[in-house]
C-alpha cells in the first residue's frame, strides 16, 4: 500500500512538472532511467551521430561552443590566468600574477588560459603553447590526450599502454583526430548503443579496481558525479619504475585531501640505487631547484567531502539541470557553470525559498574570501622559492645545522605550493568545498612562511634583508613569457627569475593548430 501511495505521488510529480532531485532528499527518489537500443556504432566518437536520437541533448551541448559568458570570478572567454593587468579578452581583474613564476621551468609558465566549453577541448590542446609547436615532436606523452578525446579508447584498445610513451603530437593531425567531432562530448561518458552512463577513463577504471568498487553496482546518482570525475580530478603519470610509464593514475590510496596528496607523493617517484621510493615531481623549479608537484584540476576532491557532495548532490543536478522543452523532460548538456543563468534555476531546484540574487550573493561572498586568501597564499609561495634561491646561493657565515634547516625548508616549500595548487587549479573559486578551501589555503602559507624562517635561519639571517617589503618588489610578477620569447635573450633578461632560464635556440613554427605549417 506505501509503495502504490509512493509511486502514483511520483507520478503526480512528473506529470506536474515538479522537479525530482536524488541530492535533496534524505531517500533517494531516482526513477528508473529509459532503456536505448539505438543504431549508434559501439565505437562511434563522434557527436553529431548522436544529434537524431537526441536532438534536445544535442542542441544544450552546443551550447558549450560559447566562448563569450563570463560570470564574476570564472567563465568561458580564455583569458590568460595570470594577466591581471590587461582586460578581456587577454587578461581579466581576478587573474594570479604569479602562475608563470610558481612553474618557473615546467611547461605551463609558456601558457595557462580559462578553459572553454568542452567542445573546445581538442581544438584548444593543440594549439596551447605548452605543446612545442617549435619541434616535430611536442616535448610531451601522450597521455595527455586522456581527457582531451573519447576517442582514446580507440588509440588505448590499438595501443595498449605503449600508447601513453608516444609523443603527443603524434595524434595532433586532422587524420588522427576530428577536432571538431571528437573532443569531450556524448561517448564520453555514454555507452552509444545502450546510453547507459559508462567510464572510458582508464585511471578510473584502474581506482574503481583499486578500492573494490564495481560500476556496475554503484547507484545512478554515483556514476552522474564519477563520469565528470573521469577528468575533473588530480592525476600523475605514473614512473617508469612503478608500472608502465606514463599510465594516469589517480592519487587517492591514502585519501582525496592535500595532506593525503602531499603523503602520497613522497613515494611513486623513481627507484634509487637500492630499489627504494624516492618523491614523484614533475619538475624541477628553475628559481629553487626543488622538485615540485603541478596540481590539475581537483574538482571532484574538493567537492566530495563539501557541503554538496556530502549531501549527495551530484555535479550532473547543478551543472546538467534538468530541463523541459516541447512538453519532454532531458538533462542539460550545456556543462557550465549554474552563475551563467540569471535565474540561478538550477540552484533553486533545492533553495526553493531563496532568490536568485540571494544565492547569487551568498556564491559571491564564498568566492570573494576564497580568492583573497588565494591571492596571498601564491605570494608567500614565491616567496618561500625565492628565500631557498638566496640560501642556495649564500657564502656567508652558515647555521651549523644550514643542510638539515634547508632540506626541511625545501621540503615545506613543495608542500605549501602544492596545498596552494589544490585551491588553484580547481574550479569552483572555494565555491564546492568553502572549509577545505580556507583551510588548504591557510596551512600553505603557514609552510611558506617556516620555509623563509628556515632558510633565514640556516644563513644566520644574512639573507634576511633582501626578503624584507613586498613581494612585488622582491620578485616581480611575470606577465609575458611564451616559447617563442624564450629565443630571446633580451626577453629572459627582462625579468630576474627569467634570467635563470635558458634561451631556446632560434626555431621556426612547426604546428599551426592540427595543420604542419609549410615550408619556406
Amino acid at each position: 500500500m506505501r509503495t502504490n501511495i509512493i509511486n502514483s505521488a511520483l507520478a503526480a510529480m512528473l506529470l506536474l512538472g515538479t522537479p525530482v532531485i536524488s541530492g535533496c532528499d534524505d531517500v533517494s527518489t531516482e526513477l528508473k532511467t529509459p532503456v536505448y537500443n539505438t543504431a549508434i556504432a559501439q565505437d562511434d566518437t563522434r557527436m553529431s551521430s548522436f544529434e537524431k536520437d537526441f536532438p534536445l541533448q544535442y542542441k544544450s551541448y552546443m551550447k558549450n561552443a560559447e566562448s563569450t559568458v563570463m560570470t564574476e570570478y570564472k567563465g568561458s572567454v580564455p583569458f590568460h590566468k595570470n594577466d591581471n593587468v590587461n582586460d578581456l579578452p587577454k587578461g581579466y581583474k581576478y587573474a594570479q600574477p604569479y602562475l608563470k613564476n610558481l612553474w618557473l621551468g615546467y611547461p605551463f609558465m609558456y601558457e595557462y588560459n580559462e578553459a572553454r566549453g568542452h567542445v573546445h577541448a581538442v581544438e584548444d590542446f593543440v594549439n596551447i603553447d605548452r605543446i612545442n609547436r617549435y619541434a616535430e615532436k611536442g616535448g610531451l606523452p601522450s597521455t595527455c590526450w586522456n581527457c582531451k578525446t573519447p576517442k582514446l579508447m580507440t588509440w588505448y584498445k590499438e595501443y595498449g599502454d605503449s600508447f601513453w610513451t608516444k609523443d603527443v603530437n603524434t595524434f595532433r593531425a586532422p587524420e588522427s583526430i576530428n577536432a571538431k567531432e571528437e573532443a569531450i562530448s556524448c561517448s564520453t561518458c555514454h555507452d552509444p548503443k545502450t546510453m547507459e552512463l559508462r567510464p572510458y577513463s582508464e585511471p578510473l577504471k584502474d581506482w574503481l579496481k583499486r578500492s573494490g568498487k564495481d560500476w556496475n553496482k554503484l547507484t545512478r546518482n554515483e556514476k552522474r558525479t564519477l563520469v565528470c570525475a573521469q577528468c575533473h580530478v588530480e592525476y600523475y603519470f605514473t614512473h617508469k619504475d612503478n608500472g608502465p610509464a606514463g599510465r594516469p593514475v589517480f592519487p587517492w590510496d591514502n585519501g582525496m585531501n592535500p595532506e593525503d596528496m602531499y603523503e602520497y607523493y613522497k613515494t611513486h617517484g623513481a627507484k634509487d640505487a637500492n630499489g627504494n621510493q624516492t618523491p614523484f615531481a614533475d619538475w624541477v623549479h628553475a628559481a629553487s631547484k626543488i622538485p615540485m608537484i603541478k596540481m590539475q584540476h581537483p574538482e571532484y576532491e574538493m567537492f566530495q567531502d563539501g557541503t554538496h557532495g556530502a549531501a549527495g548532490v551530484s555535479c550532473a543536478d547543478c551543472h546538467m539541470p534538468y530541463m523541459r522543452e516541447g512538453g519532454k523532460k532531458y538533462s542539460s548538456h550545456w556543462m557550465t557553470s549554474p552563475m551563467k543563468d540569471p535565474e540561478l534555476n538550477a540552484c533553486r531546484q533545492c533553495h526553493a525559498d531563496k532568490t536568485a540574487d540571494y544565492l547569487r550573493g551568498r556564491v559571491h561572498y564564498i568566492q570573494e574570501k576564497s580568492f583573497d586568501q588565494l591571492l596571498k597564499a601564491q605570494e608567500r609561495s614565491v616567496l618561500a622559492h625565492e628565500a631557498v634561491r638566496l640560501a642556495n646561493a649564500y657564502t656567508g657565515e652558515k647555521a651549523a645545522n644550514y643542510d638539515s634547516l634547508m632540506t626541511e625548508a625545501r621540503e615545506l616549500v613543495r608542500k605549501g605550493q602544492l596545498f596552494w595548487d589544490y585551491v588553484s587549479a580547481e574550479n569552483s573559486v572555494g565555491f564546492h568545498n568553502p572549509a577545505k578551501t580556507l583551510d588548504t589555503l591557510m596551512k600553505s602559507a603557514e609552510y611558506s612562511n617556516k620555509a623563509v624562517a628556515l632558510c633565514e635561519q640556516a644563513t644566520k639571517y644574512g639573507i634576511a634583508p633582501a626578503l624584507e617589503g613586498d613581494v612585488k618588489t622582491i620578485v616581480p610578477p611575470i606577465l609575458e613569457h611564451s616559447r617563442k620569447l624564450q629565443q630571446s635573450q633580451e626577453h629572459l633578461n627582462s625579468n630576474p627569475w627569467l634570467k635563470l632560464l635558458p634561451v631556446l635556440p632560434p626555431a621556426e613554427q612547426v604546428w599551426d593548430g592540427q595543420n604542419k605549417v609549410s615550408a619556406k
